[in-house]
């Protein structure tokens, strides 16, 4: 049986770490397979991390064979870093 959605339940998969600081990240609602990609600095990232009492979620929990599953990066840039 699959568990209600409960849009107050907030999610995060990092997806990446720049050189230059910045913290690449899913954020979802209710569910994680729909989320939007974001990314802040770190000092950032870790602050709203607290302030939206997330779920952090295992990157290996991402389904990279799944049809959908390009990031905007890769898409923008030209393939995965």
């Amino acid at each position: 049986m699959a568990s209600a959605f409960d849009p107050f339940r907030k999610y995060v998969r990092v997806t990446g770490e720049r050189e230059d600081g910045f913290v690449e990240f899913d954020f979802a609602l209710g569910e994680p397979e729909l989320f939007a990609e974001m990314m802040l600095t770190r000092a950032a990232f870790e602050e709203f991390c607290a302030a939206q009492d997330v779920v952090l979620l295992d990157a290996a929990g991402a389904d990279p064979a799944s049809p959908v599953s390009a990031r905007l990066n890769e898409v923008l840039n030209g393939g995965p870093r």
